[in-house]
């Protein structure tokens, strides 16, 4: 018999760091980099301490599956807030149920209450998987602008 489950998301609190910091640090993995759940806690410590970025947390069974982050921004153009939905992450067992979905509307009903016009997102263009999830959501792909970027020398 299957067991149902029990799916939560919630904006997430300091006191939520050491469940999101292995969510974080599995996200980061995802997209090639080493594992470093010290400097994954650091990081997501200083958004949380500098107020700098809101993070969203889904649990599955009381157990912590998902997280997405924003980051604030604004749009000279409309004169208004703007939201960078910087982060996605479900982990491997606990996806095709929704949360991502979940994720994603708890974040644009935040952006929304705060009066912003546009909650913006990339992916990797061989992300198939998410840009489907993307679409299906009534996300829109951008296709006005190209986005570039600058490397900073370290």
């Amino acid at each position: 018999m299957l067991t149902p489950t029990n799916i939560t998301v919630r904006q997430a609190v300091l006191s939520d760091l050491d469940a999101l910091a292995p969510l974080f640090d599995s996200y980061r993995q995802f997209y090639g980099q080493p594992s470093d759940l010290k400097a994954a806690t650091a990081f997501l410590s200083a958004r949380f301490n500098h107020g700098e970025s809101t993070l969203f947390i889904a649990h599955e069974n009381n157990q912590p599956v998902g997280f997405t982050q924003l980051y604030p921004s604004f749009s000279s153009v409309s004169l208004a807030r703007t939201f960078v939905l910087n982060d996605l992450f479900v982990c491997e067992h606990a996806r095709r149920k929704s949360i991502a979905s979940k994720l994603m509307a708890a974040a644009v009903d935040y952006a929304s209450s705060l009066g912003a016009v546009r909650v913006s997102l990339s992916t990797a263009t061989t992300n198939e998987a998410a840009q489907q999830l993307y679409q299906s959501a009534g996300w829109k792909r951008d296709e006005q602008f190209f986005v570039y970027h600058f490397a900073i020398p370290a």
